[in-house]
């Protein structure tokens, strides 16, 4: 499983080193300065800043406007396929092809495999098995699943997106709304996480709607369900949340990641 994980990330790596080099070919040839554009009701006014000095750009130049913006949207999407790469780089640079415990090497040893391998595998096999094995996903809403994600599934939100790439690049196996079952009730957590040393079940709810009252007495009530069978936030379950004013970040996963994993 860490070497099929390793080839994708490699992968991965040498679509972004083109995607990297393609776009920093189309910012070539494109006009100094920074395009900024402003409201006034229900007009918008362009302008350019060229150091200190700022510019407005008339309707009878739109041409040049809309090359400054799009050198503001190449240099944005340039600055997060940066920010990919930099992250696949930190996996690689901790990459161990060795990764494997004594006794799982005893196993692959054939002389110890002809007597064990029918008894016991080794937990990277166990691993495998668990990623691939089916599971009943979440039947509710599915055209809302419209953000495609690095591990190749789709999610309904970025925030969701954003969980998703951070486990993927750090080796860690899940499954996306996989089914719950708790008492008489039937949940489908975010994400449900097998522990990549330990072996453990953890589940991670992301609440992206907490600005909204409903939606936050749903979450209260389904931390509730969760607490009352024995799956406790901060042991098994974890949480984040967000509101429209503060937002999930790549590094409040990525630590979060750090601390259970």
């Amino acid at each position: 499983m860490i070497a099929i994980l390793y080839d994708k990330i490699i992968k991965e790596r040498e679509i972004l080193v083109k995607d990297i080099k393609d776009t920093e070919e189309l910012l070539k040839g494109l006009p100094n300065g920074k395009f900024i554009c402003t409201r006034n009701d229900t007009r918008f006014k362009w302008y350019c800043r060229d150091g200190a000095k700022l510019q407005y750009i008339p309707k009878s130049e739109q041409e040049f406007a809309k090359q400054l913006a799009k050198k503001k949207y190449l240099l944005l999407k340039l600055e997060s396929l940066n920010n990919e790469m930099n992250a696949i780089d930190a996996y690689l640079s901790k990459y161990n092809t060795n990764k494997c415990s004594k006794a799982d090497n005893l196993l692959y040893h054939p002389g110890y495999n002809a007597l064990l391998g029918s008894e016991f595998k080794s937990y990277s096999e166990k691993v495998e098995e668990w990623c691939k094995a089916s599971y009943n996903k979440n039947p509710k809403y599915t055209e809302k699943l419209i953000y495609k994600t690095i591990s190749g599934g789709y999610v309904r939100s970025k925030s969701e997106e954003i969980i998703d790439m951070a486990l993927y690049m750090n080796g860690i196996p899940f499954r996306y709304e996989c089914e719950l079952v708790l008492g008489e009730n039937m949940l489908y957590p975010d994400f449900t996480i097998l522990h990549p040393i330990n072996g453990k079940i953890y589940y991670w709810e992301h609440f992206g709607m907490m600005d909204d009252d409903n939606y936050v007495n749903n979450a209260c009530a389904k931390l509730k369900m969760y607490a009352m069978n024995g799956i406790l936030p901060s042991v098994q379950l974890i949480t984040t949340y967000e509101t429209k004013n503060s937002p999930l970040s790549s590094e409040t996963v990525n630590s979060i990641i750090k601390q259970y994993f």
